[in-house]
């Protein structure tokens, strides 16, 4: 749990400081700066998929995913949680009340959202977890990155960023526990350092840079597809891996 413990004190400092600069930076440079994050996620993205080795588990991991999230409507659920936390802690913000209340829920599910989708996310924790310092290193390098994007989140969406740290520590505190349970089950030497290269891990992040694609269109206010409802395809991914594992079907051209 170091790394995860570390990645919500850079996120909890890079927020501070981007609400603190953000009035006074105008509106054209905050605009730029989200468009530059946007930039990155987008390359990001593009990366992240094109390290699946069937384009078959991606497609068919996000539309069973989406199918079952906008069912869930996992969307709407994060955004009630965004507007609780508004109501409760984000009174004090100046502004138009309804522009402050969608400004905040918009920081808080869109950082949340870049914050936890990503390879450094699944592998790092789940390796911190298992008490790899690999997974320990894996999360540091995020937590710079992740600081520095909460810096640029802050400055335009405010106090809704902060309370990322939330579902940074629901989320890589979670994988982190699977790790630790893992390493209990893992007896076979070498098979935790082989965790990165496992046909499940690489199509999870392959379809993880999928949802980064999308929240780059969010970001360069392109399209708003609701990002938050393709989540469960992080979880069918590697499902699928394991049945076409145990039904004998090899998901990689030979």
């Amino acid at each position: 749990m170091g790394g995860t413990l570390l990645n919500i004190v850079t996120v909890a400092i890079g927020s501070l400081i981007g609400m603190s600069i953000g009035n006074r930076l105008p509106e054209r440079i905050q605009k730029s700066v989200l468009t530059g994050l946007g930039l990155i996620t987008l390359v990001v993205g593009f990366q992240n998929a094109n390290l699946t080795g069937n384009i078959i588990i991606p497609l068919l991991s996000t539309v069973i995913g989406v199918i079952i999230g906008e069912w869930l409507r996992i969307d709407a659920a994060l955004e009630r949680l965004g507007g609780y936390l508004q109501e409760r802690f984000g009174s004090a913000e100046s502004g138009d009340a309804a522009s402050t209340r969608e400004r905040f829920i918009t920081g808080f599910v869109t950082a949340s959202l870049v914050f936890c989708v990503g390879p450094l996310t699944f592998v790092g924790a789940i390796q911190d977890g298992m008490g790899l310092a690999s997974g320990f290193q894996f999360l540091a390098i995020k937590s710079v990155l992740d600081g520095f994007a909460a810096m640029a989140f802050a400055a335009s969406f405010g106090l809704g960023v902060l309370f990322t740290i939330i579902t940074v520590l629901v989320v890589q505190g979670g994988l982190a526990l699977i790790g630790s349970v893992l390493v209990q089950m893992m007896t076979t030497p070498g098979m935790t350092d082989a965790l990165a290269q496992d046909p499940a891990i690489i199509e999870m992040t392959a379809v993880g840079g999928i949802l980064l694609l999308g929240l780059a269109l969010v970001l360069l206010d392109v399209q708003k597809p609701r990002i938050a409802n393709f989540l469960p395809a992080l979880l069918v991914a590697p499902l699928l891996v394991t049945i076409a594992g145990m039904l004998n079907i090899a998901i990689y051209p030979l």
